[in-house]
Parts: C-alpha cells; structure tokens; sequence
C-alpha cells in the first residue's frame, strides 16, 4: 500500500501562519465549508465503527442461525471467509475515503467517480441505498436489544418453565422505542460526547469478548471436544435443507451480518482530524479487530455448547435464544442459579446498546450530508445543525424511522425480517458501488489520497464488487422448505422493491433536478 507524506494533521502553526487539517483543507478543495466540529481522533474514529460491527451484538444475535446451519463449522470457517472477503471490501472503501474524506461517504464518491454524465444517477441510488440500510440497521439493532431484555426479563422471572415472565411483541416495541429515545437524546450532545461514548464502547466490547469467551466456557461443566467445535457440521437443521454447500452458505449470514457498520469512518470524516488518513486507518483497523476478536468469541463460546437440539429447542428456559440458553444453563448447572448467566447477558446487553447508540450517530451523518446536497425531502430542516454543531434535526429523523421500521413487526415478523434484511444486502450494495465505479469508469481517472493500494488497487476492488455480488444471490437464497407465503425469503423482495422505489423516484423527477452533491464554497 503506498502512503504519501504531505500535509500536517491538526491545526499548527507554521512561520506565523496556521495550516489547517488535513482533512479540513481536501474537505474545502471538495467544495464544502467546515461545519461540523472537527474534534475526533483515529481512535475515536475507529471505535464508532468498530461499536457498530459490534461483535457482541452480531454474533449474540445471530448466534442460533448459525447453529442451525451447519453449527461449528459453519461459524468457525464462515466468520474466516467472510472476514478475508469483508478485507477486500473495507480496503477499497478505505482507498476511495482517503481520497474523498467527506460525511456523504458513499454517495459523494459514486457521485465523483462515476462521471459527469452518470455521476446523479450514481449518487442518487448509492445515497438511497446507503441511508435506508443504515436505518435498517438501526433498526435491527435497537430491536435486537429490545428482544435480549424480554430474555433477561423471562429469565430472571425463572425461565420459561419456572412461569416466567414472557413480554409481549407490544411490550418488545415499547422497549425499542424507549431505547432509540435515548440514543436520541445522547447524540444530541456535543461530539466530544459521541467521542467518549464511542471509546468507551470499543473498550467494553474487547473486554466483553474476552471475559465471556474465557468464562462461559470455564463455568460450563460440560465441554464440547475440539473436534466438535472444529469438525462438527450440523444438518439437522428443521427446515427440510439437507446440501452442506447450501447449508454452509445461508449460515455465512451470521458473520456477513455482523461484519458491517464500517462506513461510519467514513461518515465521521468531517468530525475527524486528519481524516484522508485517519478515516481509512478507522475502517480497516475496526475490521481487522473485529475478526480477531469475533474469531475467539465464536471458539469460547461454541465450546460451550453440547447440545444443539437442547440449544435451539423454543421450549428450553431461554425460549430459543441460543446464546442466551448457553450462558444461563452453563451457571445453573454448576451452582444450582442462573444468575452469573443473566449477568453474562448484561454485559452484552450493554454492547448492544452502544452499538445502537453508534448507529444512529452514523445515521444522522449520512442524513446531514445528504440532505446537504438536497437529495432528501425537506432537506434544509434535516441539514440544519446547531450551535453545538450536531445535525440535531437529523438525528431525530433517524431514530423516528428506525422505529417506524420497527412497527412492522406487530404486524408480521415476516414482514420485519424483510424490512431488517436491507440491513445487509441493501448496505452492501451501496458499499460495492462506488467500488464498481472506481474499477470502471474511474479507472484511469481517479487520484488516490494518502491512503491507497498502489498496483493492486483494481483487483482488490474487482475482488471487493464479486463478494459483493455473491453475497446478494446466497442471501436472497430460500431458508426453509416446503416455501410458503411465511417460510419465503423476503430478501430480494425488500431490495428489489426498494431498488424499483428509488429509480422509479429518479425517472419520474429526481433526475430533472439532482445534479449530484452540490459544493457549497465558491471555487
């Protein structure tokens, strides 16, 4: 990778005259003002988005679909293969951010490397793409904390078969709405807030991690063997698929899921320091953490788990949630109480919730920057920032949609899992395209930043828009046989019908008036 020294990071002075940021001075060259406050570090930077991948979060959270395909093995090697592929996608990301150090991220460079001719339309569907998936996410998130406390609630209460209590899915919704009201709330505060919140939440989830992958397995007092945990291949799945190769790829979810979120290095750029090397430095280093440490998280935990049936069976005390089964029986049948296990599961309820609170942080920045280019209805409310310099009105509309997002699932759970499943093929489509455009009509256009791959830029980029393009067709696969109207997979549903929204808007009007992002300096 080539790295070129230039201008100082931080605002020094030099012969009398101050030199402003790095990231300041490409962020004028791109045409915008400084609005924001440029006050985070690479490690507040890095910690946003390694708070949004979340290991806690995504593993904890999809922990039973891995087990129910292919178990061990699935989850072993899959989180591997995705994380070497998941590589190829961030370090193009990376490349093109160092270049375009802008809070628009994605949709500004589709926008630039796509051409004056495709540049609108390219920005128009990335930005729709990028933000609707980040609401999504959101959404998925918040939810899935808002379902883990309905499991600690029942468990505390004595488990499903000591008459727990079991909230309802109005009980579920009303805890999602309180939780994104304080997230709300907390990132209406200035950014050296976000800034504190977010280290603070790298730290717990490494500790997290490393505490519950050492402890759960220490207190079980029934281990799984290594060769259960490296060579175990689970096909009783329940769902009448029985292909490994088919088994193997829809379990890949698990880890596909959780290795998102990184963007948001990119949507902090104007709140970074030295962001045309610090944002890419955040989104590859929360990556390569990620991996390493989710990596030991799935071990210590799997190595905990004896019985898969047991595990996944919705009448065991936990109703289900594997993970949360795991850690309750591994301390009630060593000390005769699940209490340790309900501690456990504190301490990844906490993870989540910054995790969320990271989310809708990523969320009002992509919104700000947007709406700044008046892509959004009623853009100059949601543009607005105030005298804190936070996007105050867009991180309001970010936690108000991702509730009514969640409010599908009163309705169908089916029809929330298809709302939830944007979360990552929809974020990773807007993640390959400025990819694509870098690899093909930039090819010989593009000006690398400080930070790039040098000769293997475009096969990198080739490597990152394939996965990309694989990922879509395995996940939009059928889960379940015989299919019915509630076993579909709703998938390509979703992103089909929000990709026929958004160009249908672009043909019917957007494109007589979005002429892409609009600079907002005279040049």
């Amino acid at each position: 990778m080539g790295y070129q020294e230039g201008e100082s990071e931080g605002n020094v002075a030099l012969q009398g005259i101050a030199v402003i940021d790095s990231g300041h001075a490409r962020l004028n060259e791109l045409g915008y003002k400084q609005e924001l406050n440029r006050n985070l570090s690479v490690l507040s930077n890095f910690a946003l988005s390694f708070s949004i991948i979340s290991i806690l979060t995504g593993i904890t959270t999809l922990y039973n679909t891995g087990l129910t395909y292919g178990g061990p093995v699935t989850m072993v090697y899959g989180w591997l293969i995705a994380g070497f592929f998941t590589m190829f996608v961030g370090l193009s990301m990376a490349e093109i951010c160092s270049s375009y150090p802008t809070s628009g991220g994605l949709y500004y460079w589709s926008a630039m490397l796509a051409g004056k001719n495709w540049g609108p339309f390219a920005s128009w569907i990335t930005g729709w793409f990028n933000i609707v998936g980040q609401w999504a996410v959101t959404t998925s998130i918040d939810f899935s904390l808002a379902q883990l406390l309905q499991v600690i609630i029942l468990l505390s209460t004595g488990g499903k078969h000591g008459g727990g209590y079991n909230a309802s899915k109005y009980v579920v919704i009303g805890f999602h709405g309180g939780i994104l009201f304080s997230h709300a709330i907390l990132n209406s505060l200035p950014v050296t807030w976000l800034s504190l919140f977010g280290t603070l939440s790298a730290a717990w989830n490494v500790l997290g991690v490393f505490v519950l992958m050492i402890l759960i397995p220490t207190v079980a007092p029934k281990k799984a063997s290594a060769e259960f945990v490296f060579e175990h291949f689970n096909t009783d799945n329940g769902v009448g698929i029985h292909s490994k190769p088919y088994i193997f790829v829809l379990g890949l979810l698990m880890s596909q899921y959780t290795l998102s979120g990184y963007d948001a290095s990119a949507h902090m750029s104007e709140e970074t320091k030295g962001a045309d090397k610090n944002g890419p430095y955040g989104i590859i280093s929360a990556i390569v953490i990620s991996i390493i440490v989710g990596w030991g998280y799935i071990l210590g935990i799997t190595f905990a788990v004896t019985d898969i049936s047991s595990i996944l069976s919705k009448d065991n005390d936990a109703g289900g949630y594997a993970i949360a089964e795991i850690f309750y029986q591994s301390f009630k049948s060593r000390y005769g109480n699940g209490t340790g296990g309900i501690i456990c599961l504190g301490v990844v309820a906490v993870a989540i919730y910054f995790c969320g609170l990271s989310s809708v942080t990523s969320n009002s920045r992509m919104t700000y920057a947007f709406s700044r280019d008046g892509a959004m209805p009623l853009s100059k409310v949601w543009h607005n920032v105030n005298k804190n310099e936070v996007p105050l009105n867009a991180v309001w509309l970010s936690a108000i949609i991702s509730f009514c997002m969640a409010l599908t699932s009163l309705v169908s759970l089916v029809a929330f899992q298809a709302m939830v499943s944007i979360a990552t093929i929809g974020l990773y489509i807007a993640y390959a395209l400025p990819t694509l455009f870098r690899v093909t009509l930039a090819r010989r256009t593009f000006v690398q930043g400080p930070f790039n791959l040098g000769k293997f830029s475009l096969f990198v980029g080739w490597v990152a828009v394939l996965w990309v393009a694989t990922i879509t067709v395995l996940f939009s696969l059928p889960v379940e046989y015989p299919i019915t109207k509630d076993t579909l997979n709703y998938t390509p549903v979703a992103v089909g019908g929000l990709f026929v929204l958004v160009c249908g808007s672009w043909l019917i009007h957007a494109r007589h008036w979005f002429k892409g992002p609009v600079a907002n300096i005279k040049m």
